[in-house]
This record gives C-alpha cells, sequence and structure tokens, in this order.
C-alpha cells in the first residue's frame, strides 16, 4: 500500500473512532495510537496529521457539501465510515493543493478506501457524491 493511502486509511479510521464517540474522544491520542498500530515507518506522517487537522477544520462547510451533493441522504443516515471517507475526499478536492493532490486523485483515493473500509455500495456512493461536487467545481 503506498504511503499515502496507508495515511488516508489511518485518517480515516481515526475520524471513524472520533465520530463513533461523538467527537468526544481525544482525536489526538486516537491518532498516535493508529500511527504506531497501523503506520509504523510511514514516510510521511505529517500527512496524517496535516488531512486530519484540514477535515476537522473545514467540518462544517464539508458536512454542508455532503448534504448539498446528496439531499436524499441526510448526513445522520450516512454510515461513519462513508461520512469520513466523504469529508477526506471533499477536504483535498476543494482545499488540498491541485499540485500535490490532484481531483482525480482525491476521487479515486476517497473511492478506494470507502471500498476497503465501507459497504458493499459505499465506493459507488463516495464516487456518485464526490462526481457530481466536481462536475459542479469544473462549471465554475
Amino acid at each position: 500500500m503506498a504511503s499515502r493511502q496507508l495515511a488516508r486509511s489511518i485518517v480515516l479510521q481515526s475520524l471513524y473512532e472520533w465520530d463513533f464517540y461523538g467527537q468526544k474522544a481525544d482525536l489526538i491520542k486516537i491518532i498516535e495510537r493508529n500511527l504506531k498500530e497501523f503506520g509504523p515507518g510511514l514516510d510521511e506522517p505529517e500527512f496524517v496529521w496535516r488531512l486530519t487537522q484540514g477535515v476537522i477544520d473545514h467540518r462544517e462547510e464539508l458536512d454542508q457539501v455532503i448534504v448539498q451533493a446528496a439531499p436524499e441522504w441526510p448526513l445522520g443516515q450516512i454510515s461513519a465510515v462513508d461520512r469520513n471517507a466523504l469529508r477526506i475526499g471533499l477536504y483535498e478536492l476543494l482545499y488540498a493543493d491541485r499540485k500535490e493532490v490532484p481531483a482525480k486523485v482525491a476521487i479515486n483515493e476517497a473511492i478506494e478506501i470507502a471500498k476497503n473500509f465501507g459497504g458493499p455500495n459505499s465506493g459507488k456512493f463516495i464516487n456518485g457524491v464526490l462526481g457530481t461536487v466536481f462536475k459542479q467545481i469544473e462549471k465554475k
């Protein structure tokens, strides 16, 4: 597994756990534990921290985009895995440096982590939502 792909998986697992506990758990401790357990020797551990911080800093805006792009799916009814995969993908799609993470890479990576950790339709759902957002961005 590529370094950044592993980093995104660690971010997803950490955000999932944090979400599961109603954002009351210590996210820093969760990330530190997950980095130690799943990412020893990870080339870019700072990418995990940067991505997590970006998702947290923009969570309200990201959630609003999800609500607008998937109106038939209330945010609370989207599984925690899918919701956090969307947040990661949207953060990279909307806020990351395009030279570092091209739009199609952001979308593909979110789809892959959803397929790996979500349900049988997670990849299709993530693809649909991120594809909708990408088309809106392209129009602008």
